[in-house]
């Protein structure tokens, strides 16, 4: 696959849309397509982080510097791949596995109580205190059955978020 539009083939589209387990119709990996060339910006096949901070939805996530350890360097198919968790026919199962991911920094395929921490000040910030996050996270756990001591795997993941009707979609525009 080149990087410039003409050069995506119907082949490279099947393969692609074949890599992603077919959550992506042809006309939005196009659009895909269209989208990863503008981001790669030395035309290198790939994009870096640096061009991933170049999308402001992006950028101004709380969760970003999380999100790149996951997305740089990726090639087109890795790239569509990485989006297909928030595609509308993507499973329940494939969304929790990819928040997995988002919490599992070490992917080591396990997740602390400081790793669900880290996370949680991510994404609140100066607007909890440690004290409040930790009560919170505390609370949570404690619901579910785990305690701090705990570490949870995907299998935990899914228990949890599992019958919570999660909702994590992105809408690909397509021409």
């Amino acid at each position: 696959m080149g990087s410039a539009y003409s050069m995506l083939t119907q082949y490279d589209i099947e393969e692609v849309q074949d890599y992603c387990g077919f959550l992506f119709s042809q006309q939005e990996i196009v659009s895909l397509y269209q989208r990863f060339c503008q981001l790669d910006k030395g035309d290198k096949g790939f994009i870096s982080a640096d061009e991933f901070l170049s999308v402001p939805e992006f950028a101004m996530n709380p969760l970003s510097q999380r999100l790149l350890k996951m997305t740089d360097g990726l090639n087109f198919k890795d790239f569509v791949a990485f989006l297909s968790a928030f595609s509308p026919q993507a499973s329940l199962h494939q969304k929790i596995e990819f928040i997995f991911k988002v919490y599992d920094k070490d992917n080591k395929g396990k997740v602390t109580y400081n790793d669900i921490l880290l996370v949680l000040q991510d994404l609140t910030g100066s607007f909890m205190s440690e004290k409040q996050r930790e009560q919170v996270l505390d609370h949570v756990l404690e619901e579910a059955g785990y305690t701090r001591e705990c570490f949870l795997l995907l299998d935990d993941f899914i228990k949890i978020l599992g019958n919570q009707g999660l909702k994590m979609e992105v809408e690909v525009p397509v021409d």
